[in-house]
């Protein structure tokens, strides 16, 4: 699906918040199929941005 989304789970270190925003950047762009969305959908954009990002940082603190 998001070919362009790197792997970022390391076994030496958890990925910082810019590689966790930037991936769940592109993840929200391509499922929204916006790239720059429209000022209405702005707010909602960078929530869901933030939502996955913090996500993310979940995931990796919870795997072992």
């Amino acid at each position: 699906m998001c070919r362009n989304i790197k792997k970022l789970r390391r076994p030496e270190s958890l990925p910082s918040d810019e590689e966790l925003y930037e991936a769940a950047l592109q993840f929200v762009r391509k499922i929204s199929g916006y790239r720059q969305p429209a000022r209405r959908n702005q707010e909602a954009f960078e929530h869901a941005v933030e939502q996955v990002s913090a996500a993310a940082r979940v995931l990796f603190e919870q795997l072992r």
